[in-house]
């Protein structure tokens, strides 16, 4: 059954305002194996959970069509609110059941959304559309992520290990999925062609803001909101706040440096 986690309209907007677009390393990752596996021209990709479009805009110089599939109405709304891509069309559905002809697609990619499908229906679903010689690209990023300032040492990461505790109570048991970086998932793909690579390092330089917002926009965080509207405003407001005083900082403007990892599991449909 298609999780369903990210429907409300100002989960939305966060979204949009605040997820990462896929790292120009992981783009080339994935264009390089397609052009390795099946070559040109590339007509269809299809981006699986894609929210508001952070994936799917940077495919659109790439293939004839691009396609956006989430199961969220208020994240497609978002991701159509952002003009100037014409070959990029947006489609509420699930990664399951994909409303494309056998043999149609040359690469199915899915963002920090694979680990939330049901992993033997949607391989079976991959199976039927893609082409031959088509290919998967499905990456993420775990949790293991570090913030650093200058002489800070690792406080700052122990204040985001202490956000990260308290929502512990309103993590889905799916986010393992991401946490073992589809391990599982990864075995279920029935091509022989396939690889995983675990590590792909990161390093930006964002503001605290940024990341305050990138805090909100995780799974587990809209779910303490609803249960608990002030306690989670609280914990957002405290992790700022101690935030901003370890690097010495009175404005959310301030930078610091954000380092995480993302994973990407790559497979190619035989002929």
């Amino acid at each position: 059954m298609t999780e369903r986690m990210f429907e409300e309209k100002q989960h939305a907007s966060l979204y949009q305002q605040y997820r990462f677009a896929p790292p120009d390393e992981l783009k080339e990752l994935i264009l390089q194996y397609l052009d390795k596996k099946k070559g040109k021209p590339h007509q269809l990709a299809v981006d699986l959970g894609c929210g508001t479009g952070q994936t799917s805009r940077p495919l659109t110089p790439y293939f004839q069509q691009v396609v956006g599939i989430d199961v969220s109405e208020s994240q497609v709304e978002e991701a159509r609110a952002v003009q100037g891509f014409p070959n990029l069309t947006y489609r509420v559905g699930t990664a399951e059941e994909l409303p494309f002809p056998d043999a149609s697609v040359d690469l199915l990619t899915a963002a920090s959304a694979a680990h939330w499908f049901d992993a033997e229906r949607f391989v079976k679903e991959a199976q039927r559309v893609l082409k031959p010689h088509g290919c998967l690209a499905l990456f993420g990023y775990n949790d293991s992520m570090k913030i650093h300032h200058e002489s800070c040492g690792d406080q700052l990461n122990i204040i985001y290990d202490e956000l990260k505790q308290e929502l512990q109570p309103y993590t889905s048991t799916k986010i393992t999925g991401a946490s073992t970086k589809l391990k599982d998932l990864f075995e279920v793909i029935p091509f022989p062609d396939k690889e995983r690579i675990e590590t792909i390092p990161i390093k930006e330089q964002l503001s605290v803001k940024n990341i305050l917002g990138f805090f909100q926009t995780f799974s587990m965080y809209q779910a303490y909101l609803r249960a608990n509207p002030k306690a989670a405003t609280a914990l957002l407001e405290k992790t700022s706040s101690r935030i901003l005083e370890e690097i010495k900082a009175t404005s959310t403007d301030a930078k610091v440096d954000f380092i995480w990892e993302y994973y990407c599991v790559l497979a190619c449909k035989p002929e």
